[in-house]
């Protein structure tokens, strides 16, 4: 790439914009070029103004660069937003409307009708809604609640082998999944919470839009009926959800796993930086996956399978593990954008535009 695309942050200081600074760093397509927070930062060093909770340094050059306010007028082609549900849709919006492309962690506008809800295996074609959005030379493409990702990358092989018919999934979500400062240490040290608000409901939906078909009237969603169940438990990173699903067509346990095996990754022509080299992972060790030993496959956007087997009231059961901040959160966002760039979506700016 003869010139970098020049990427701002939104949400800076929280914990996905520092994972957006984790992973921007050294990108050979992305440099940061502005990173914007609350009032409350805007004005200060970068390393002042944040909380780093990285398991490394900040990185040098990121260090000393001053927070902007989140206003629409950063010095960037781009902007992706770790910013709060409390506030992101009505900034995000706004840097649309002044004609900034928003590549989005957060959950308002994942089901808008025009809006790209987008997992670059799963669903690449579904970009072409942006097309249909109203904001001039800039749009919003969101990626999935973090625990959706896991499930959704396991049942797009299934969906194109068998058919999927009805899906029952526990998770078992990691502590990262709840941001920073997160959950009390005396509500999860020994112990389990079986309640994240919003969780399940977005688990019942986000999928049925990821796997729906693009249809001159927009998405049309998978029929399928899904029931979650979501538990916090304490564990650093690393979502791991039990699976069940009643097929359309019979399959066995193998012709599960070959399914998965031989699914055809539409990424696999592009090249793009952060597309792991295997989209998905199985196992037939039957301890397999654990979060302590898998979590970072594929830099970790690899999503792990194991212990495929019948199950005694669906058809199939088994095991997946995403890595929550990274697949889930700002790894995903990254390969989407990634995604955006190769299908000619993103471009260089000539200068910043403001409202």
């Amino acid at each position: 790439m003869k010139r970098k695309f020049r990427a701002g942050i939104l949400g800076a200081t929280g914990a996905v914009g520092q994972k957006f600074v984790e992973l921007l760093e050294g990108h050979p397509w992305f440099e940061i070029t502005a990173l914007a927070a609350s009032e409350r930062s805007a004005g200060k060093p970068y390393r002042e103004a944040v909380n780093w909770i990285g398991a490394g340094e900040i990185p040098a050059g990121i260090a000393a660069m001053t927070v902007e306010s989140a206003t629409p007028d950063l010095e960037c082609d781009f902007v992706f937003s770790g910013l709060d549900a409390a506030v992101a849709g009505d900034l995000e919006e706004r840097f649309a409307r002044a004609g900034y492309p928003v590549l989005s962690n957060a959950r308002n506008h994942r089901m808008d009708p025009v809006t790209p809800l987008l997992i670059p295996e799963v669903n690449p074609d579904h970009t072409a809604l942006i097309e249909r959005q109203a904001w001039g030379d800039g749009f919003i493409v969101t990626n999935p609640n973090c625990s959706t990702v896991g499930l959704v990358c396991a049942l797009r092989p299934l969906v194109d082998a068998f058919g999927v018919e009805a899906v029952q999934v526990t998770t078992f979500q990691a502590l990262s999944g709840a941001g920073y400062p997160g959950v009390s240490a005396l509500d999860i040290v020994g112990n389990v919470t079986p309640y994240i608000g919003g969780e399940e409901e977005k688990m019942a939906s986000e999928p049925r839009k990821l796997l729906g078909a693009l249809a001159p009237e927009g998405i049309v969603p998978l029929d399928v009926a899904i029931s979650a169940q979501c538990n916090r438990v304490p564990v650093l990173e690393g979502h791991l959800e039990c699976v069940s699903v009643k097929l359309r067509r019979p399959a066995s346990p193998e012709d599960a796993r070959r399914a998965f095996l031989d699914f055809r990754n539409p990424l696999a022509d592009r090249s793009l930086p952060t597309a792991p080299e295997r989209f998905l992972e199985v196992f037939d060790d039957p301890r397999f996956p654990q979060p302590r030993r898998h979590l970072d496959l594929g830099g970790g956007m690899t999503v792990s399978i194991g212990r495929i087997r019948p199950c005694e009231v669906l058809d199939l059961k088994f095991v997946v593990l995403v890595h929550n901040t990274i697949r889930g959160a700002a790894g995903g966002a990254v390969l989407n954008a990634e995604l955006l760039v190769s299908q000619g979506y993103l471009k260089h700016r000539k200068q910043t535009l403001t409202v």
